[in-house]
């Protein structure tokens, strides 16, 4: 047994994982709902957050290309906030994938269904499970190849609407009784015709529509070139949010008015069966399969990383940093999995409600996480004054401290909901939780 990550992803497969981290099942699912909190205005909350986010992940790509020997961003951490820091985000940063890949698996399962009504949502969390496992446990190349299939199978989809919407537009032509115009964002109430309060409500579920975004910046212990490959893969975000949020919102909005778009199911099917295609609920439902499958990818891979970074700096069990002949760390990827195993029990006892209360923890949890990286970032950038960077963050500090303003305002607005703010409590009670932990646990863990 040997404790070392590989260097298996290739250009391509980060090039890939990174897109696949900045599209969601929120863009594809819960679209509906938050145009309907917002309407146009919501292109305005996409690039907001976008804007904050490409910061956030430009403060994170500073700090990994810094020292590339690291494994990843939560080695960072120890190093700039301590050890107890490294601990109660490391943890976290494992809730977060935790959290959000339970959720992506009840969502599969609420997916299936549409074909197959019959089957239970358990069965098809227990099953996705182990099929993604077996997937990570032969290699991280084969990791990275599962997920570059499906980020391209999400990509093609959005490029569908865009290449659709656009020659609606261009050729001015009617659907669902509506005539496709670029007036459709201002003739029904205006840009903004919930107000600011609308625009503000819209705000958490586009950050969750964002959730794991960040991943990238775990994948430079295992990329064979992330002095090259992290910079152009963080570089592209600015154009990957430009292009799959605020350009399929924009035509969106374009085709049909914002009050007429529906919330009982994607967008996306009301657009291509307004067109004529009878198969659109099905391809779509494919489409947000697949993004739920790429988010539980992404999900077993993340947290087993983690885990391997907390055990080598002796915040998670020892065995938990070791890898095998393949440089996989083969049983902090079983402990993550069988964690999940949760959900599957869950979606037995509660199957009507679980998805919105886990996808509130994910969300909280990665705003925080993200906070920490942001600070961690101005910590380490105030240690090095004279330090010369490959990869500096732009207009710094004025930057990271508008960043953590906005998702600390970002956390203030989730807890004016009922559902989010249970949420909120149940991430405080649990940094709570880790804090005494490591108080209790000092000195074995340093």
């Amino acid at each position: 047994m040997k404790n070392e990550l590989s260097r298996a992803l290739t250009h391509r497969h980060v090039q890939m994982i990174a897109i696949g981290g900045a599209i969601g099942t929120g863009l594809f699912l819960g679209s509906g709902s938050a145009i309907q909190k917002a309407g146009p205005a919501l292109i305005l909350a996409y690039l907001i957050a976008g804007i904050f986010c490409f910061f956030m992940m430009r403060a994170i790509g500073e700090l990994v290309l810094s020292d590339t020997t690291k494994t990843s961003f939560i080695e960072f951490v120890r190093q700039y906030l301590g050890s107890r820091f490294e601990f109660i985000i490391g943890w976290t940063y494992w809730l977060c994938w935790i959290s959000l890949a339970m959720a992506d698996l009840t969502a599969s399962g609420i997916y299936i269904r549409y074909w197959f009504p019959q089957v239970p949502q358990w069965l098809t969390a227990l099953i996705i499970i182990l099929v993604l496992l077996a997937f990570n446990l032969f290699s991280v190349g084969l990791f990275g190849e599962l997920e570059t299939w499906f980020s391209s199978i999400k990509v093609l989809a959005i490029m569908a609407l865009i290449v659709t919407g656009l020659i609606l537009l261009f050729t001015s032509a009617d659907i669902g009784g509506h005539h496709v115009t670029i007036m459709n964002l201002v003739n029904h109430g205006g840009f903004f015709p919930k107000g600011t309060l609308g625009l503000l409500a819209a705000f958490p579920m586009v950050i969750f529509a964002f959730t794991g975004i960040e991943m990238v910046g775990l994948t430079s212990g295992e990329t064979a070139n992330p002095e090259y490959d992290l910079p152009r893969a963080i570089n592209n975000l600015p154009i990957r949010i430009g292009l799959f949020y605020i350009g399929s919102m924009f035509v969106l909005m374009c085709i049909y008015p914002w009050n007429e778009i529906v919330t009982s199911s994607s967008p996306f099917v009301q657009v291509f069966e307004g067109i004529g295609i009878k198969f659109a609920a099905a391809i779509i439902n494919v489409v947000v399969l697949t993004a739920a499958l790429s988010a539980c990818n992404s999900a077993i891979f993340s947290t087993s990383r983690t885990l391997f970074v907390l055990a080598n700096g002796k915040k998670a069990p020892k065995a938990l940093g070791v890898t095998n002949n393949r440089s996989v760390p083969v049983k902090a990827l079983l402990f993550s999995s069988s964690v999940l195993f949760l959900i599957v029990i869950l979606n037995y006892v509660l199957p009507a409600t679980v998805f919105e209360i886990i996808s509130g923890v994910a969300t909280v949890s990665f705003v925080f996480v993200w906070i920490a990286l942001v600070w961690c970032h101005y910590k380490y950038r105030k240690a090095n004054p004279k330090k010369k960077t490959v990869f500096p963050m732009p207009l710094f500090p004025i930057t990271n401290v508008l960043t953590i303003i906005f998702f600390i305002g970002v956390l203030v607005l989730l807890a004016f909901n009922t559902s989010t703010l249970i949420s909120l409590l149940f991430s405080l009670v649990w940094f709570l939780a880790l804090a005494v932990a490591y108080s209790i646990l000092k000195k074995k863990l340093n």
